[in-house]
């Protein structure tokens, strides 16, 4: 029998080396089942997705209202119920037309697209290397903004799916290597 005095690795308040790497791994699992299940059903992802972001607008809408109507002594009142009554109305929009939600939401990637690949190319004309590959990344990005605007509005019942797929997937497998590597003496999700 070991003295936990005696073995650094088995004192009080310090866990031992690759601790809840089953946890890590169990999250990295189901998380990348997840992604996999959002692109087998784009369409079911979309409208989940769409429905936790309403819910969220509607949450902050509603302490939003409550700060400004009960908060005293501060002069951001009307803009906090202001504020709360534009999250509220789009968390609700969002909740009970799921579908005109997802638009909008894919509305703003294709914007975040078109304007991410502008300016890749603007930064690009600066730069003395790598030059060539930010180009193309701004024009790919330019591209993948035209496709999402050209393919509306079947592209909006899918694309938050797909979006939340890859995040999800691709999270997964981080965590299920972080958590191999833990096992074997590494720090949880180590540089």
């Amino acid at each position: 029998m070991t003295d936990a005095s005696q073995d650094p690795q088995m004192s009080i308040g310090t866990p031992r080396v690759g601790s809840g790497w089953g946890w890590i791994l169990g999250y990295g699992i189901l998380s990348a089942a997840i992604g996999v299940a959002a692109f087998a059903w784009p369409f079911s992802a979309t409208l989940a997705a769409t429905l936790v972001i309403g819910a969220c607008f509607i949450a902050a809408g509603i302490v939003s209202i409550g700060a400004g109507i009960f908060g005293q002594g501060h002069e951001g009142r009307g803009y906090a119920i202001g504020f709360g009554l534009l999250s509220l109305f789009i968390g609700l929009i969002m909740a009970f037309e799921p579908a005109t939600g997802a638009l909008s939401l894919t509305l703003l990637v294709a914007v975040w697209l078109g304007l991410r690949g502008i300016l890749e190319i603007v930064w690009g004309r600066r730069m003395r290397r790598g030059r060539g590959a930010m180009f193309a990344l701004g024009a790919l990005n330019i591209v993948l903004a035209l496709v999402v605007l050209a393919t509306l509005p079947w592209s909006a019942l899918t694309l938050p799916g797909y979006i939340l797929g890859l995040s999800f997937l691709f999270g997964g497998i981080t965590a299920i290597v972080s958590a191999l590597n833990h096992k074997k003496g590494a720090d949880a999700f180590a540089l």
